[in-house]
């Protein structure tokens, strides 16, 4: 997906891409009077196995039990109907795909309607899932969302793979500039270190350049 996005990005757009038929679609980003940004922890958790696999795993079993290929064809009435013959980690792991596939659709329509308070609600929302359901956030992305929510931040979420990194913060242009002191200096007295910083422009994928 990273690559994908370095190569058909689109200034000012987000991209909704179907990674089983590799369709993809633009949607509008332009947020007036909101900021994004990203804030990163510096932290990186090292990884005695693979996480990634084992959220695989449950996600396999509970399509198998559900019989169908992948749980993009699911939904939570289907879930909850074998929630009794799957263990809690599979049900949780399941939920959180399930749930995340419907936040993405109703985004995309948030994003055509220019709502950005659904957008950021739902940025939160998919955070909760990843950090309770998926259990792929850290206690130090959990405290920078919390200070996101207490600091009156529209939306807040971990950006990438988790286990440290980052968040990607939608922020009203106003409550910036203290946003960022915050987040700073309550994350340096609590781990011992400053997070960074970096402002999010949306531009064109790679191309050629011409003078």
């Amino acid at each position: 997906m990273d690559q994908f996005a370095s190569v058909m990005g689109k200034k000012d757009h987000l991209m909704r891409l179907d990674c089983r038929s590799m369709e993809f679609e633009y949607f509008p980003f332009k947020p007036e009077g909101l900021s994004l940004v990203l804030i990163d922890s510096r932290v990186k958790h090292e990884l005695a196995d693979s996480p990634y696999n084992k959220r695989r795993a449950s996600c396999e079993r509970v399509a198998k039990r559900l019989g169908i290929e992948t749980l993009r064809d699911a939904d939570m009435a289907m879930l909850d109907a074998v929630k009794t013959d799957i263990t809690a980690e599979d049900y949780f792991r399941a939920k959180f795909v399930i749930e995340e596939k419907d936040r993405v659709l109703k985004v995309c329509e948030a994003l055509v309607a220019g709502d950005y308070d659904t957008v950021g609600r739902c940025m939160y929302e998919t955070h909760n899932g990843l950090s309770k359901d998926y259990e792929v956030s850290c206690v130090e992305l959990d405290f920078l969302n919390d200070i996101a929510r207490e600091c009156g931040v529209t939306g807040s979420r971990i950006m990438g793979g988790g286990f440290g990194g980052c968040t990607i913060n939608l922020v009203k242009n106003e409550l910036l500039p203290s946003f960022i002191e915050t987040a700073k200096t309550r994350f340096n007295e609590k781990y011992g270190h400053e997070p960074k910083v970096y402002e999010v422009i949306i531009s064109d994928g790679a191309h050629k350049v011409t003078e």
